[in-house]
């Protein structure tokens, strides 16, 4: 283990792909799958937290059974003037899920997660009033075949290879089937064109 420069030998991605599948597992029942004693996993993972490798331990919901039944992805075309503000107001909208500065036809993504489409449009109704935002597209998750939150490590928790497919890929890589909404407005006050 060599974490001033972030080089994980393989013991310590095994570690982080038993604590990615069950945080809860106690330490001795880890160090038996890697092979150390309860005590020197307990010193890696600390030494794994202080690195910031290990940024947290969190509960995963499904979202539907907590009354989040959309799941959309927002494009969002800004002006550079505004991306900053952008940031600083998603942080305070807790159905913003991701935020990423990305390439291509927007400049940011957004995962959203809302209750119902009155809300999502609500939501979309405010990213697009922000200071800077010049368009917005919508895509609208139908269903979910594969959401991970895991990081592949290249291990599994039980120290294995992750299983490949046939053609060498690594199992599971889906795609979620999502609705492109799309219609162009334009605002009264004459600002440039956005569209939802």
């Amino acid at each position: 283990m060599k974490l001033g420069d972030t080089q994980l030998d393989d013991i310590d991605r095994r570690i982080l792909a038993q604590l990615q599948e069950d945080c809860k597992a106690p330490l001795a029942q880890v160090g038996k799958r890697v092979g150390l004693s309860a005590p020197s996993v307990m010193e890696r993972i600390r030494k794994l937290e202080e690195a910031g490798i290990v940024r947290g331990y969190h509960a995963l919901l499904d979202s539907r059974k907590v009354g989040l039944d959309v799941t959309a992805f927002i494009g969002v075309s800004m002006s550079p003037r505004g991306i900053e503000r952008l940031e600083e107001v998603l942080g305070c909208i807790e159905e913003v899920l991701e935020c990423h500065h990305v390439t291509g036809a927007y400049t940011v993504l957004l995962k959203v997660r809302t209750a119902n489409t009155q809300a999502l449009e609500q939501l979309i109704s405010r990213v697009r009033l922000l200071d800077g935002v010049l368009r917005t597209e919508t895509l609208v998750v139908l269903s979910t075949q594969l959401e991970r939150t895991l990081i592949p490590l290249g291990v599994k928790a039980d120290g294995q290879p992750p299983a490949k497919r046939a053609n060498g890929q690594q199992a599971g890589n889906g795609q979620s089937n999502k609705d492109k909404v799309s219609d162009a407005s334009e605002p009264a006050d004459g600002r440039s064109e956005r569209s939802e």
